[in-house]
């Protein structure tokens, strides 16, 4: 019913001339009938003619139809005339809108009413379902989803709680508990933040946050923040975890092996490096294959190629022999493995050789270069290196004589190298208090040469000084005047340095001469008679 015909009913239903008890028992009948429609014009013509109940009933429709102002004005009336439900209802609808004092009034004033229980009961039909919320009564039932505004603003709320959701899935659903678990490991191995952390293969948490850290070693490491379930949450202490890979193309998760101990790490606790670990990975493989890497394995390709290529019937053969050239290799394998055979020791050796020869590995390169052009320069004259090889024999033989003679030699230098191992090695641990020493020296060094063509300048002079004829005369002249000094110094020194009477007496001697004249300056002098 729209407010055009709530009005004409209002214009009608002053007719009634019984206070509108007839319109009011009416109302009731419709509204016990379901028909909500005819039943608020019914109320509304009691209402007219002043029946209180009827005003009552009639906010109450009002109120369900989705109209509180004209509920309000409604239950007002109904308050004015004495009636307990709309005094009751009106506190409702003041309370609602935080007009508690008016409130608590009108409900004083309910109180004091006595309850009338005629009538129909039409609370109870309204809240037993004869009409459903957000429909007006009558036919012109109206649904609250047919609203627009507020269908499309009803699925902009689902679609952005469901955007929010999707959203932060990888760090967790909000609102949910979980238990915080921190890992320290050697290296992140390209994991994120939203990677999952897996146990026995099932899903039971997430990597939240990642970052790096300094590890007792001293080296830099990454610890991971975990959010497990809770039901899942409850690590042991002796459980380990490891970086696995999800699939080829990177992805990353966290696998954690549950340990059999009674006791766990709490919430926010850190599982130690010792109790993780971080195989392999994929791109560790991959990253051997540089660039320089792949051009030669191209060219070992094209090269296997060309040394196989056309040779199908030699390479049977070769496979053929294989299993003769095995059955010999066998005994050989087994002497070489007979530790007398000291095949150990010999490979140590050939470390230690090949790291003392690395350092010259150019000069030795450059050797060989030399050594090639000294054979290919011996190659040019056939005659010679025959005549070279005819004479080998008897020089050897002079040689092996020889080195009989230098073998007492050899027997006592090998004895001094051992004496001389713990010098060198003292040596070893001196050298790094004298390298400063050395290198401050080379810098000294350098500068060397000037000093000593100054030095030699100076030498010189000191030459011509020494052969001048009066500097004999000069010597003997000075020793006589330190001989003559000697004994006035050891005299005057007492005083000079008790009481400084060396110093005062020049003091008052240039006042003393101070006489200004014609030719200079003259003694001041006083004269007592």
């Amino acid at each position: 019913m729209s407010d055009a015909d709530d009005d004409a009913a209002g214009a009608d239903g002053g007719k009634g001339g019984d206070g509108g008890a007839e319109h009011y028992s009416r109302g009731d009948r419709l509204a016990a009938d379901g028909a909500l429609g005819e039943a608020e014009q019914a109320y509304r013509r009691a209402d007219d003619a002043g029946h209180p109940a009827a005003a009552a009933k009639l906010g109450m429709l009002l109120e369900f139809r989705g109209k509180p102002k004209a509920a309000r004005e409604a239950y007002a009336r109904a308050d004015e005339r004495g009636d307990r439900l709309g005094a009751f209802r009106l506190g409702l609808l003041l309370a609602g809108d935080d007009q508690w004092d008016d409130a608590r009034a009108a409900w004083a004033r309910a109180d004091k009413r006595e309850h009338d229980a005629a009538g129909f009961d039409l609370e109870a039909a309204l809240h037993a379902g004869h009409g459903s919320p957000g429909r007006t009564p009558s036919g012109d039932q109206r649904s609250a989803l047919a609203n627009p505004v507020l269908v499309g603003a009803m699925t902009v709320l689902v679609a952005m709680v469901a955007v929010f959701l999707a959203y932060n899935s990888n760090a967790g659903l909000p609102f949910v508990p979980t238990r915080e678990l921190k890992l320290n490991i050697a290296s992140g191995s390209d994991l994120v933040a939203g990677n999952e952390v897996r146990e026995g293969g099932y899903r039971i948490g997430l990597v939240s946050d990642m970052k790096p850290i300094e590890l007792p070693s001293g080296q830099i490491g990454a610890q991971l923040t975990l959010k497990l379930n809770t039901s899942q949450g409850r690590v042991p202490v002796d459980s380990t975890a490891e970086i696995r890979p999800r699939s080829v193309l990177g992805l990353k998760y966290v696998d954690l092996h549950f340990g059999t101990s009674r006791r766990v790490f709490g919430d926010g606790g850190t599982m130690p490096i010792s109790r993780t670990s971080v195989p392999v990975q994929f791109e560790d493989v991959f990253q051997a294959f540089d660039a320089k890497t792949r051009s030669a394995i191209d060219k070992n390709l094209v090269g296997f190629g060309d040394t196989l290529a056309g040779r199908g019937s030699a390479l049977n053969d070769t496979i053929a022999s294989l299993p003769a050239l095995f059955g010999h290799l066998t005994p050989v394998a087994r002497y070489l493995a007979d530790p007398h055979t000291e095949l150990t020791r010999f490979f140590d050796s050939l470390e230690g050789f090949m790291g003392t020869v690395a350092p010259v590995a150019a000069t030795n390169a450059r050797l060989f270069t030399d050594m090639a052009t000294t054979f290919e320069a011996i190659s040019r004259d056939p005659n010679a290196l025959e005549a070279t090889i005819a004479e080998s024999p008897s020089t050897e033989q002079v040689s092996t004589q020889s080195l009989r003679v230098q073998q007492p030699f050899l027997v006592d230098l090998s004895t001094l190298g051992r004496r001389f191992t713990p010098a060198t090695a003292e040596l070893g641990r001196a050298l790094p208090n004298i390298n400063p020493a050395i290198e401050a020296g080379t810098t000294t060094l350098a500068r060397t040469p000037s000093l000593n063509a100054n030095l030699q300048q100076v030498m010189a002079a000191l030459k011509n000084l020494a052969q001048a004829p009066g500097t004999n005369i000069g010597i003997n002249a000075l020793t006589s005047t330190v001989s003559t000094l000697n004994p006035m110094i050891r005299y005057l020194g007492p005083y000079q340095t008790v009481c400084d009477g060396w110093n005062y007496f020049w003091t008052y001697l240039s006042e003393h001469i101070s006489e200004q004249t014609s030719f200079g300056f003259a003694q001041r002098a006083l004269l007592n008679f």
